[in-house]
């Protein structure tokens, strides 16, 4: 993730107001933790979304980011707990845990913010490096469809939420451009806060740009890093992929 695209996560409080209540990879993931014994490694973990969680079910987890300020919130609320999370401040693409696992994961379509071939060689390199032979790694992905690729370049409606500091409402808007030649998406994320008479009072706007990957192209990569795709879902219930999907989960086993 280079620097362009800190802008999205450097204040961690408000990425939390706006993720922190949406976790649909947490049951998926314990599926997955009871079939694998030892330490967990949680690749982009942020503020600790999904690896707190985990880590509340009894799991020992590895919690991996680059953004110092969204490891520092991690901290921060797994210090309420007493969990067992090692919280550690590294590049994705160039891992250096000293320890192998049997299962690794990143989620929140983290996948996306490693925008050139060199970074995805890297994050996958480094997976298989500390993954052991067997290993699973699962990750999600925003699906290229269409609809999802060539969405107008005008401001659009996202969603709207609640502050939880002055319970006034708060409505997203996105602009995007998609870039073919490079797979980038580049986001606009509009942020318009009212006041308790529904006014808007202020205004914040946050850039963003996210690589897509094709199902086909997916499966070479992962082959080519030594991984086999074992599934590819549409969602984190494992409904089966479609050309209408919205996401990619994909489950893989380290085979070399």
């Amino acid at each position: 993730m280079n620097l362009y695209n800190f802008e999205e996560y450097d204040d961690p409080i408000l990425y939390d107001q706006e993720n922190e209540s949406y976790i649909p990879e947490v049951p998926f993931l314990l599926k997955w933790a009871s079939k694998k014994q030892g330490m967990i490694i949680d690749i982009a973990c942020g503020t600790g979304r999904v690896t707190i969680p985990l880590a509340k079910n009894q799991h020992k987890l590895i919690g991996v980011d680059i953004h110092k300020g969204m490891l520092a919130e991690a901290k921060k609320k797994a210090s309420k707990f007493d969990l067992q999370v090692d919280w550690v401040e590294q590049d994705g693409t160039k891992l250096n845990l000293n320890i192998k696992s049997n299962l690794l994961y990143s989620v929140g379509n983290s996948f996306q913010h490693f925008l050139t071939n060199e970074a995805q060689d890297g994050l996958l390199s480094s997976v298989n490096k500390h993954l052991e032979v067997d290993g699973v790694f699962i990750f999600n992905t925003r699906f290229p469809s269409i609809e999802e690729l060539l969405q107008p370049p005008t401001e659009e409606y996202w969603r709207s939420y609640t502050d939880s500091e002055t319970r006034n409402k708060v409505d997203l808007f996105t602009i995007s451009h998609y870039d073919s030649l490079n797979q980038i998406q580049h986001y606009t994320t509009i942020r318009k806060y009212h006041n308790a008479d529904g006014e808007i009072i202020n205004e914040k706007r946050t850039n963003i740009r996210l690589r897509y990957v094709f199902p086909k192209e997916m499966e070479r990569i992962l082959s080519l890093h030594g991984f086999e795709l074992l599934h590819l879902y549409s969602d984190w219930k494992e409904t089966p992929i479609a050309n209408q999907s919205y996401e990619m989960i994909c489950v893989c086993r380290k085979i070399r």
